[in-house]
Parts: structure tokens; sequence; C-alpha cells
């Protein structure tokens, strides 16, 4: 079979994933219905794969198995040379949310830098005429129970797992990727699949194996939340399509419009082997965050001709019976029927088993039995040695005499960081490296590439490596990720909580930020603090907040949490000391405008100065992306360091004070 005329006809298509459950389906559909194609099934069998999902396949000429990680570029660079590939079909990913919450550094290796790999062979071949990337409705987040409008492609990504944040983060990757290098890039967002070959930790199958061997069904929560479902065969025709009439640069929902509750799935498969659901539900401890529903619009696919075929009872009674007729498939599943996943039942990412936790980290405390206020034994290791904060940090380090080192490798080379930490081998890593712009962040609107590499990849490349060291990491971040709204005022001494998401998206800086941090919750070895405007006493410097507005034209004249850098930098050494982690509001208390700034340069430094306000609609002509407005709530840095001064006061004796003209 051919495809329609005036249709993408593809030659050699790589599928990642390959053996994986929805791809296997797309694999042996394509090999089947198209004996021209030939198509290159990649996989590295993790215990989700299995190889006799491929088994229709596996006798015909035109396909091909390749066992193998995404993530090995030499691999994948070969491949897209030695198999001429002209397509590829990107599904590969760790995907079942449960196991994001207890092994989340697997999903940030196989999701992000997984594709990263994928993108970088792409870009350096140069022979990949349509990349189709798999991702998930679940990087919308939550809809609005109430909602009767679905999300549509264009809407914003508000991940809430650890699952669904690596997916949004690759999802960027591909986006910069297309917008920076002009790869011929197509994104998916689907709803939940279900069908044969399923493994059984997703819920369906999980049901369907535990009514055959009459065991309680266990439903997370209440059975409330709400999912749409998509029979396997009916997808595998959606990537059909996208793939032969699929736009370039566009995105595509992959859903449908029919909803059910957990626990409607659940009485149900019950019906079908004739059980009575109220005897065999059992009602078990919700995830840590269970989206309550998501729900998604799929007529931009359906405009391409593609719609379901399969109606939901139909579908299930073919699922059921498969699973009668192919009960060990996958083997022992014990650990994967459990009403919670079993971390086993996940591969570790390296030889040393990093996710056995080297040594545990609390709140804020001296695990390394030494005296706060000592400095013996300790060793930094500090990255960001040509930057502002990183040059800083040395030379307190250097004043206090704390033992450090700058580091000599790039935060996204794995390799040299490694070779850093072993060579150093510190007690603790400092973070001050990263990409904000120059002469400001719109510099990272024309560098998105840049920006994800430094930002997003580095940073996560160097959390997981002290992970796996079982060193604490202290990184810098910022404190532009949230705007002024309805809960958080201006002017009303509301600020933004550590807990609190992220809602200011309006630069690709502050987008990369929020990214990094949503993931790096999942690292208990991290400390994040987040910076906002910084000062310090050094008033010739360009990335000085204060030096910056004092040479603008024209300011804006709003109230901001700022950081005080000849205050708090010491403090980011006593926290250190102190093994504290979590997200940290790292900003004096209080906020302060940039009218009572100039005001205070004009009062001690000097006295002829004078400046011009705009509002915002004139400072969006002038700037190319906008800026974040906010205050951050600093109740638990101030409960750790009582003696912290409210931020006019620090700024007048650190900055104003020191520098005042006589």
């Amino acid at each position: 079979m051919s495809p329609e005329p005036g249709t993408y006809a593809p030659n050699n298509i790589l599928i990642t994933g390959a053996a994986g459950f929805i791809a296997s389906h797309v694999t042996n559909r394509l090999v089947k219905k198209y004996p021209n194609y030939k198509i290159v099934a990649l996989d590295k069998l993790d215990y989700c794969s299995n190889l006799k999902n491929l088994l229709p396949s596996r006798s015909s000429l035109n396909f091909k198995f390749v066992k193998g990680d995404i993530a090995s570029a030499d691999l994948v660079n070969y491949l897209l040379v030695a198999e001429d590939i002209d397509t590829i079909m990107h599904f590969a990913a760790q995907t079942h949310v449960d196991n994001s919450f207890g092994n989340s550094f697997e999903f940030t290796n196989n999701n992000i830098y997984g594709t990263h790999v994928l993108l970088e062979a792409c870009k350096v071949t140069r022979r990949i005429k349509r990349f189709i990337h798999v991702s998930t409705d679940e990087v919308y987040g939550e809809t609005d129970s109430e909602s009767d409008v679905g999300n549509i492609e264009a809407s914003q990504l508000l991940p809430t797992n650890p699952y669904s944040a690596t997916k949004a983060g690759a999802e960027m990757l591909v986006m910069a990727y297309h917008r920076s290098y002009d790869l011929p890039t197509i994104t998916t967002r689907g709803n939940n699949v279900y069908g044969p070959n399923q493994f059984p930790e997703k819920l369906i199958p999980k049901f369907v194996l535990l009514a055959m061997k009459g065991q309680p069904l266990p439903i997370h929560g209440d059975g409330s939340n709400v999912r749409s479902y998509l029979y396997a065969e009916d997808v595998a025709e959606a990537f059909e399509v996208i793939l032969h009439k699929g736009v370039i640069g566009h995105v595509y929902n992959v859903g449908t419009q029919r909803e059910r509750r957990v626990l409607d799935v659940a009485e149900d498969v019950c019906k079908l082997f004739g059980l009575n659901s109220k005897d065999v539900i059992k009602f078990v401890d919700n995830r840590p965050f269970n989206d309550k529903r998501y729900f998604i619009d799929d007529q931009k696919l359906k405009n391409l001709g593609w719609q379901e075929r399969t109606p939901w009872e139909e579908g299930l009674k073919m699922t059921i019976d498969w699973y009668r007729e192919n009960p060990d498939w996958w083997g022992d599943v014990s650990g994967a029927l459990l009403p919670h996943p079993k971390l086993s039942m996940v591969g570790f990412s390296y030889d040393d088993a990093f996710f056995v936790q080297p040594r545990s980290f609390t709140d804020c405390n001296d695990v390394t039995g030494r005296e706060s206020n000592g400095t013996s034994g300790l060793k930094f290791l500090i990255y960001g040695k040509t930057g502002w904060i990183g040059g800083l940090l040395g030379r307190l380090c250097k004043d206090g005499g704390i033992d450090f080192e700058y580091g000599q490798g790039r935060l996204e080379d794995r390799k040299s960081i490694m070779d850093d930490i072993r060579n150093v081998r510190p007690t603790h890593v400092f973070n001050a490296a990263g990409v904000t712009g120059r002469p400001n962040v719109d510099w990272c609107e024309s560098h998105k590439v840049e920006t994800i590499r430094a930002n997003v990849i580095g940073t996560l490349t160097l959390a997981d490596i002290c992970k796996q060291k079982g060193v604490l990491l202290v990184n810098f971040a910022t404190g532009c990720i949230f705007e002024y709204d309805n809960l958080h005022p201006e002017g009303s001494g509301v600020g933004f909580k550590e807990e609190d998401k992220p809602n200011f998206i309006g630069s690709f800086y502050s987008k990369t930020k929020a990214m990094v941090e949503e993931l790096l919750r999942e690292y208990d070895n991290v400390c994040t603090l987040r910076v906002r405007m910084p000062i310090s006493s050094d008033l010739s410097n360009p990335r000085n907040f204060i030096t910056k507005i004092s040479r603008y034209n024209k300011v804006v004249n709003i109230p901001n949490s700022m950081t005080v850098l000849d205050e708090l930098l010491p403090i980011s050494i006593e926290m250190a000391k102190r093994n504290c982690r979590g997200i940290w509001n790292f900003t004096n208390p209080g906020v302060i405008s940039h009218n009572q700034i100039l005001e205070l340069y004009r009062d001690y430094i000097d006295p002829d100065f004078k400046w011009t306000n705009f509002d915002l609609e004139e400072q969006a002509k002038v700037i190319v992306a906008p800026r974040s407005n906010n205050e951050l709530d600093t109740s638990r840095i101030q409960k750790e360091f009582p003696e912290l001064l409210p931020i006019k006061e620090s700024i007048i004796k650190y900055v104003f004070k020191p520098n005042k003209k006589t």
C-alpha cells in the first residue's frame, strides 16, 4: 500500500521504544501496510518492553530490530547514517506516573536527555525529513471538572507530576530545535491508551489480570478521577495519519471526548467478569498528586481524516479476551499488580545504582558532624567562575578560609562533571552557572537551544551526578517565575511561597528556570535558592540591578522582592554548612520599588540624578520579552536566619552607605 497522493511518503523510519505498548502497535501496522517502507525498531528492552510485541513483524523483509538506548549518541548517529533514516517516530519514554514519584531520575534521563540526543543527532546528520515526537495530554495539567471545552494544542503547559514535567521539558527541546535549526518536527499529545500487549502497571491491564486472579481491584483515592481512553489500534491509525498528513511544526491532540471515572472502569471490568464490584473494589492511598481530569480537543486531528473507531465496550472486551489468551505474556508481574509500584520494577540508570540513597538529607541540619560555624573539612566545588555570583562566592570562600575549586567541565557534559567531582572530592557543590542573557533576558528569546542546554540540561545533569555521589548541591535559581495575580496582588504584602507553582511564562528564560525548578523538586540533595533582581555594593557592575536602572533612559515603578548579595551570599555558604535543602525564596524581606531605589541613589550617590518613569505598555515597546514582577514570601528563610534585614534597610547598609559620596 502507498500513501495518498500529495502526502508525505517516508522511505526509512526509525521507531524508538518500538517494543513498548503503543509503538509496537504502530510498528506492526506500518510494517504490514507499507512493505515499501523500511522500519528500524530501536528499543533497549526495559521492563515494560517485550520483543513478543513485535512478533507480527519479525519475519517481514522490511523490518529490522536493534537493541539499544536512545541515550547513546554514538548508536543513534550510526543508525541514522547506516540505515539512511529519513523519518523518526519517537515513542521511547518512561511513562508510568506512579513510578515517577519514586524514581524520577530515570524519567529525566530517558525523557529529556534521550530526546535531546535524538534531536542533536538529527541536527548533525541533516537527513531527517520528519521527526514525530510523542508526548502526552498530561503536559496540560489538570482540567477544570466543570469545563466542557478541552485543551487545544495552543493551551498552556502546566505539568503537575515528574513524568509530565519531563515530557513537557522534552517538548521544549523539540520546539527549540524546530525553531532554531528548522528540524521538521511534529508533536502529538495523547489520551490514555489501552489494548493488547500493555504492561500491567497501567490501570486497565492491572484490573484485568487482578480480576483473572480473583484479587481486589485497587483504586487510588475515591476513584472520581476522570480519564479518556482510546483503543490501541485506533491510536496506531492516528499515528499513520499524522505520519503522512501532519503539518511540520504543528501539535496534534490524539484523544476522545468519551470520559470515564476510574471507578467506572473498575465497575465495567467487574461486569465483564461477572463480579460484584462492591466486593472486589478496594480503595487505597492516593498518589502524592493525582490530577482529577484531563480533557483535550481532538478536532485538529479529525480534520486530517482520523476518527475513533472502537467503542469502549468492544475495545474492553477485546482487551480482556487477549489477556485471557495470553496470561503469561509478561511473566511474573506481581510487583506491577500492587496498588503502588515497586521501585525494583524499574531498572537503575547507572551501574552503581545511585537511587539507593547514599545519604539522607533533612530540611536544614549538620549531617557531617561539623559545627556550622567551622570550616574544617569543607571543600566547595563552584560552577560559574566567570559569572558575577560565582566570582563573589570564590572571594567569600577565600576570605573565609574555605577550601574551594572552580569546576572545569561544562554542565551539559556528564563525563567532565564526573571528572571534576572525582578530582576535587567536594563536600558541597555550588551552581552559579547558567544563561541569563546579555545584556538581559531578551537574548534568550533568540538563543533558545543554548538557554535550554545551560539552564535545563546542564543543571539537571549536575543535580543528577551530585545525587549519585551523595553530595548536596546549592543551586542559584531565580524568583522571576511569578507575577502578581489575584491571590498575590501588588502592594498586598502577600508573597509567593516556596510551594507555589510558577505562574509567569512571559520570557523563555523564565520558562526554562520554572521547568528545571519543578524537576529539581524530586532531588532531595538540592538546595534551590530563588534569587531576584540581585543587588551588590559594586555599583560599577552592569549586572547589578541598581546599576542597570540608573543607566536606563526610562524605568517602570513597581515594587519587587530583591536579593542583596552582600548579605545573602554569606548566608548561602552557611546554608551549605547546615546542609539545607529544598526550595528557598532567597530575597530580603519586603519589597522595594524602582523609584525608591533611585531616590536612595540620588540621596547617597548623585544629588543631581534624575529619571523618568513609563508604564508597562510603553516598556513592552522596547523589550522583546515581558518581565516578571512579584513579591516572594520570606517566612522560611527568616525562620532560619532571623537576623536577615528588610530589603530597604539592607540596601542602605550594604550598598548606599559604603558608596556614599561626601
